[in-house]
C-alpha cells in the first residue's frame, strides 16, 4: 500500500506574531509547517531538508531579504523545485514586483494576511505538487518497466542467439552422426562381407573331415564335429543378417509407386515353404498403393512373418492376418495441415511377449527368448525398425503373453517437395522427377 503523500511547508518571517498567524490558518489543513526567523535560518534548513512542498517567505526581513534569499535557494540544483510565496506589507511597483518574479517567486500575498486567500493558494501549490509528484512517480515506474523490457530484449535476443548457435551445432552433429552410421554401415557390410570367406573355409573342411574320417571318429569326436557345424550355420545367419542390416540405407535407390499386395504376394511365394512346415494360415487383405523403395519392403514383410512363424504357439495352428489402409492424421506442428499415413498392420497368435519389452524387441541383439528355445540372431526386428524409418516412418507392437502380438507400420502416403526423390511410376513404365 503506497504511503500518504506528506505536505511540508516552510513559513520564514522574522516576526513571531507573523509566524503564529500563518500556523493559526494552515495548520487545519493538516500541513507539516516547518518556521524559519531569518533568510539565514531558512538557509541553514534547507542545506539538511530538500522535499519542501512550498515556501512563505516575508520580504522584507532585517539580515538577508526575501528577494536575495530567495535567489540563494535556487543557485542549489536540489531546491529549484520548490515554489515561493512572498509575504509582503508593501505594494510594490511594476519593478520591484518583477524583481521578486526573477528572484523565484511565484506569487504575493499582502498583509495583512486574508487566512481564506492564503489556504486557497496554498492549497494550489499543494495539489500541483501532488500532480508532479505522481507524474515523477510514474516516470519512475515506466522508466523501471523500460528497463525490465530492455533486458527481458537482450535476453531475448542472446536467448535467440543461443538457439540459432544450438541449431547450427545440432545441424553439424547429425551430418556428422549421418557421416558416421555411413561409414558404420559401409564398415558392417564390408567386415561381414569378408568374414563369409574364412567361415566357408571353416564349413568346408569340417564337412570334409566329416565325410573322410566319419568312421574313425568316436561318439564324443562326431558329437564335436556336429557343435562347429551348428556353429559355422549360425554364424553364417548372423552375418547374413548384418548384411542384411548394413544394406538398408546402401541398397537405397528411388521410390516407387507400388501395389504393396503384390509385393507381399512375392514374399510369400518365397517363404512358402517355411508356411507349409508350420502349417500356418495367412490371410491378406486389400493394401494399399504407395510410393516405397521395393527391395526394402520385401525384406520388412519377411522378418515380420517370419518372426511370427518363429514364435507360434506349440500344437496351435498359426494364424497371421495382414492389413492396410490409408489413415489421414493432424500434423502435430501445425493443427491445420492434414497428413496422410499408410499403415499396415501383421497380427499373429503367437506366444506374444509382456508389453515392457515392446521397445526393446527393436534393438539389436535384444532377444526375449534363450537360442535352445528360438533360433534367430536378434536383427530382424531391428531390421524392420531401419527399413521403416528409411521411409520416413515408426514401427510400434502391443502383445500380451500367449495371446499374439500386433505389429504396426505407420509411414507417409505422400510424397513431400521438401525432399528430392527419383520416383519411377511401376505401373505407367515412366520416371518422373519431383523436386
Amino acid at each position: 500500500m503506497q504511503k500518504p503523500l506528506k505536505i511540508k511547508l516552510l513559513l520564514v518571517d522574522d516576526k513571531e506574531n507573523n509566524l503564529l498567524s500563518m500556523e493559526s490558518i494552515l495548520e487545519r489543513d493538516g500541513y507539516q509547517l516547518i518556521r524559519a526567523n531569518s533568510g539565514k535560518e531558512a538557509l541553514k534548513i534547507l542545506l539538511k531538508e530538500h522535499d519542501f512542498t512550498l515556501i512563505l517567505m516575508d520580504v522584507e526581513m532585517p539580515d538577508i531579504n526575501g528577494f536575495d534569499t530567495a535567489r540563494m535557494i535556487y543557485q542549489r540544483e536540489k531546491l529549484q523545485h520548490i515554489p515561493i510565496i512572498f509575504i509582503t506589507a508593501h505594494s510594490y511597483g511594476d519593478e520591484n514586483i518583477f524583481k521578486g518574479y526573477k528572484a523565484g517567486a511565484v506569487d504575493y500575498i499582502y498583509k495583512p494576511i486574508q487566512s481564506e486567500l492564503l489556504r486557497a493558494k496554498v492549497a494550489v501549490f499543494v495539489e500541483l505538487y501532488k500532480k508532479n509528484h505522481q507524474l515523477i512517480s510514474q516516470e519512475q515506474k515506466l522508466k523501471a518497466i523500460n528497463k525490465s523490457l530492455e533486458i527481458e530484449v537482450k535476453d531475448r535476443i542472446a536467448s535467440e542467439e543461443k538457439v540459432i548457435e544450438l541449431n547450427k551445432q545440432l545441424l553439424k552433429n547429425i551430418e556428422q552422426l549421418e557421416s558416421t552410421n555411413k561409414e558404420l554401415d559401409q564398415f558392417a557390410f564390408i567386415a561381414s562381407h569378408d568374414l563369409q570367406e574364412p567361415l566357408r573355409k571353416i564349413r568346408t573342411f569340417s564337412n570334409r573331415v566329416v565325410t573322410k574320417y566319419k568312421d574313425q571318429l568316436d561318439e564324443e569326436g562326431k558329437m564335436y564335429m556336429d557343435k562347429m557345424q551348428n556353429a559355422c550355420e549360425r554364424m553364417q545367419n548372423l552375418i547374413n543378417d548384418i548384411l542384411a542390416f548394413s544394406k538398408i540405407a546402401l541398397s537405397k535407390d528411388a521410390l516407387v509407386y507400388s501395389d504393396m499386395n503384390v509385393l507381399l504376394d512375392e514374399v510369400l511365394s518365397d517363404m512358402d515353404l517355411q508356411i507349409q512346415e508350420k502349417n500356418a494360415k495367412i490371410t491378406v487383405g486389400k493394401l494399399p498403393k504407395v510410393y516405397v523403395y521395393p527391395g526394402l519392403i520385401k525384406p520388412l514383410f519377411q522378418n515380420l512373418i517370419n518372426n511370427s512363424l518363429k514364435y507360434s504357439q506349440k500344437n496351435i495352428q498359426p494364424v497371421i492376418t495382414i492389413t492396410g489402409k490409408i489413415e489421414a492424421e493432424e500434423d502435430s506442428s501445425n493443427k491445420l495441415t492434414v497428413k496422410k499415413y499408410c499403415r499396415i498392420q501383421v497380427i499373429d497368435n503367437g506366444v506374444g511377449f509382456e508389453q515392457q519389452y515392446a521397445e526393446q524387441i527393436f534393438t539389436m541383439f535384444k532377444r526375449l527368448h534363450g537360442n535352445s528355445e528360438y533360433a534367430g540372431t536378434g536383427i530382424g526386428l531391428a531390421i524392420c525398425k531401419k527399413i521403416v524409418e528409411e521411409h520416413q516412418g515408426y514401427i510400434s507392437a502391443k502383445a500380451s503373453v500367449n495371446n499374439g502380438a500386433t505389429f504396426t507400420i505407420s509411414f507417409p502416403a505422400e510424397v513431400h517437395t521438401e525432399n528430392i526423390y527419383r520416383i519411377q511410376d511401376k505401373d505407367k513404365g515412366r520416371e518422373t522427377q519431383h523436386i
